[in-house]
């Protein structure tokens, strides 16, 4: 009677455990609403729009289901213990210190299950290093405290990308995320990253696309996405990169074939003007700038 007593007083604990856990899992498809930027309340991570990001969002529910699973036996297993094995059920405690099965299987099944976990990770890294034939290549320099993208596949221009401050937001755009010149790619397209900083250590992080790299000066790391939906996905640096390094964000327009085509053409002309400009002029412009 006093098990049963104590056994239906760990019952509620853990019946409110397993409904939380079935909250969570159900409720975090549902917190995924925004698409290329943090939600208010997310509990997962960000809609993939990226084959690596789709696999790696898979790994991460596949891992969550293992986690509870290993929760709940062990939540399960102390309850039988508080239960079968306190002082008023057993006055006389057992002296047995050894059991050979149950000395096997606890190691066993740990190897077993990390092995498990291993063969999906392992096949994602490999995916994540193993660049494609890439159809555009853009190189992404971290600098204190903005980024610059260089197009070497379409008139070698470059321009900076520095985040808006609040003042200037249009509606829609989000607060420390959004920039005055974006980087636009093709949907549907393989871009190869090469990244590099031009001071210190900075990194290259995209949650959406399932990219992260860092940027060390006088190295050039790279990865690589496609993605399959159009909009704009947003990153920031994620390397402690200074005073101002919660200020360098990243932002991705993917478009169309056609409005890539039509924007590129735009930007290279305008850069090419920008680099054409007479000497004198541009000495007055900072001159005024100054005054």
């Amino acid at each position: 009677m006093r098990q049963m007593k104590v056994f239906s007083r760990l019952v509620p604990p853990l019946a409110a455990i397993a409904a939380t856990a079935a909250v969570l899992a159900a409720g975090a498809g549902a917190a995924l609403a925004g698409i290329g930027q943090p939600t208010p309340w997310q509990i997962g991570m960000q809609t993939p729009v990226t084959p690596v990001m789709q696999d790696i969002f898979g790994f991460n529910t596949f891992l969550f289901w293992i986690t509870t699973a290993i929760a709940v036996f062990v939540l399960v297993l102390l309850a039988v213990i508080i239960v079968r094995f306190n002082a008023r059920a057993n006055p006389v405690p057992s002296r047995t210190t050894h059991n050979t099965l149950l000395e096997v299987l606890w190691t066993i099944v740990p190897i077993v299950i990390l092995v498990v976990i291993a063969i999906p990770s392992f096949r994602i890294l490999f995916t994540q290093l193993d660049l494609p034939k890439p159809d555009l290549t853009i190189k992404a320099t971290g600098k204190q405290w903005l980024w610059s993208y260089t197009y070497p596949d379409n008139g070698d221009f470059e321009f900076t990308s520095t985040m808006l401050q609040d003042k200037d937001l249009k509606p829609g755009q989000p607060r420390l995320l959004a920039v005055d010149n974006e980087m636009v790619v093709p949907v549907n397209k393989v871009v190869h990253v090469l990244v590099t900083g031009a001071d210190v250590i900075h990194s290259f992080a995209v949650p959406s696309f399932g990219i992260r790299i860092d940027a060390i000066p006088g190295r050039i790391n790279d990865t690589w996405f496609k993605a399959t939906r159009e909009g704009v996905y947003y990153g920031q640096c994620s390397e402690l990169c200074g005073v101002d390094h919660s200020f360098m964000p990243i932002a991705v327009r993917v478009v169309s074939d056609q409005e890539f085509t039509k924007w590129a053409a735009e930007t290279k002309q305008k850069y090419a003007a920008e680099d054409s400009a007479p000497p004198i002029a541009l000495a007055a412009v900072t001159g005024a700038a100054q005054r």
